[in-house]
């Protein structure tokens, strides 16, 4: 089975046609979901990108990887807390999924972001991927139009797209080389992680695009940025040629098609919206952590159905491997195939996790969170307090139960803290050089 993983860059829940947007158009997006399964409470394995790459690629939480901000983090020299010395790499003696299928005999290619450090000896190239074609230290481009970088910026153009036509647009070239590499391995097994740089910032994309959906916002639509419904228009587009591609090439019935998001929607700048959940990107929030699901594996998922059952992102190592026939190293994800294949089969999962232990512009303080049932409860290092939720009534977190019902606090706090000397969560400390008001309380009464 070929497996393909698209990975998209900021997507937020509600930023398709068939997760519930007034205005983006993804009908080919959509006709994935209609022929595979989607998921209505998928989760990103954290708030921010690089972590949930790095849970992607090994299948471990990222509070077990030491890698639990993007690369490089923000500063926050005064800040109450001091974030602790994280890991700013994905070091090449982890397993990665592309190490695995490899090491199958399937021919591993990315095309896009990597993120998952500076150095290139920490690059897909020593990943266990076969081609790289643009991913390398940076988060974005300087310009999704040819030559994709910044002018005076001191960045250089992505590895294998240092040629082009001038004014070519970044996601459609991506596109054309995944399709290229379809068409010259179709005669063996291939992997392809496609995570598109869009639709990060900065919000560039084809005018002609642009201005269809100028055309079309109307006041009382909740979203309202024509150009980032461009941009995930694009995303479509890209979608929709690679599937075209492998019925073209033979390959749709020996492919195995995953569509998922690195962290919610970007909220800062009115980018988008991601009601009716709570906040967004480098929150601590649903808005931050929810995504966009799909997965249409031939033979095994049932055409236009649906799972409300929690998954996260270090569920797709697992899963991917468990499809392709190969060795599942030790990882925190759990294999989904069962469900896929319509079974109503129990993950053995009792809660999963974030930890976040850093501050982001997006509203973030340091954080760590728990969802059991559905209960998701978090806590704030820099005061030590805590806020419980009931997300099967109030999916908006607008409603903290936490005096409500301090036995369910307890029960979830303590699983937590379990889980945090589990996996040597790194924590925050007390900050010498703070300047803010208010006291940093490392550590609760609760126990």
């Amino acid at each position: 089975m070929n497996i393909i993983v698209f990975f998209i860059d900021d997507l937020g829940w509600t930023d398709l046609g068939c997760y519930g947007s007034d205005l983006y158009e993804t009908p080919n997006i959509d006709k994935l979901a209609k022929e595979g399964k989607r998921f209505s409470q998928a989760y990103a394995a954290c708030t921010v990108c690089s972590p949930s790459r790095a849970a992607l690629m090994t299948g471990k939480y990222p509070a077990r990887l030491h890698l639990t901000d993007w690369i490089k983090g923000h500063k926050r020299q005064h800040a109450l807390l001091k974030v602790p010395d994280w890991q700013m790499y994905l070091d090449t003696t982890e397993t990665t999924i592309a190490n695995v299928l490899k090491d199958k005999g399937y021919a591993t290619a990315i095309f896009g972001k990597w993120h998952l450090g500076d150095d290139p000896s920490y690059w897909p190239d020593h990943q266990g991927f076969d081609l790289n074609v643009g991913g390398y230290k940076w988060g974005q481009p300087g310009s999704y139009f040819f030559p994709y970088i910044r002018e005076k910026s001191g960045m250089v153009a992505p590895p294998g797209l240092k040629e082009g036509k001038p004014g070519e647009y970044l996601t459609y070239r991506l596109t054309d080389e995944a399709i290229h590499f379809i068409k010259g391995h179709k005669e063996q097994p291939f992997f392809i992680y496609f995570p598109h740089y869009a639709v990060h910032t900065p919000l560039q994309a084809p005018d002609s695009l642009t201005e269809y959906y100028e055309s079309k916002i109307k006041p009382d639509m909740r979203h309202r940025k024509a150009v980032y419904a461009a941009m995930i228009h694009a995303v479509d587009q890209s979608v929709g040629k690679v599937m075209s591609t492998l019925k073209e090439e033979g390959l749709e019935g020996k492919t195995a098609v995953f569509f998922t998001s690195d962290n919610g929607g970007l909220v800062l700048w009115s980018i988008t919206d991601n009601y009716p959940l709570r906040a967004g990107k480098g929150s601590v929030y649903e808005g931050g952590v929810r995504v966009p699901f799909i997965a249409k594996v031939p033979g095994m998922t049932e055409a236009n159905s649906i799972c409300h059952e929690p998954i996260i992102t270090m569920d797709l190592f697992p899963t991917v491997l468990s499809i392709a026939g190969a060795h599942i190293p030790i990882n925190d994800g759990k294999d989904l195939s069962n469900i896929l294949a319509g079974n109503d089969a129990d993950l053995n999962r009792n809660s999963i996790f974030w930890h976040y232990p850093h501050y982001h512009p997006g509203g973030a303080t340091p954080y760590s969170a728990i969802r059991k049932g559905n209960f998701r409860l978090i806590e704030f290092f820099e005061d030590s307090h805590l806020e419980l939720y009931n997300l099967g009534n109030d999916i908006g977190e607008t409603n903290d139960l936490s005096e409500q019902q301090p036995e369910k606090v307890g029960e979830l706090y303590n699983d937590l803290k379990t889980w945090q000397k589990e996996v040597n969560a790194q924590l925050p400390t007390k900050n010498p050089e703070s300047q803010e008001s208010g006291v940093a309380t490392i550590g609760s009464s609760i126990e």
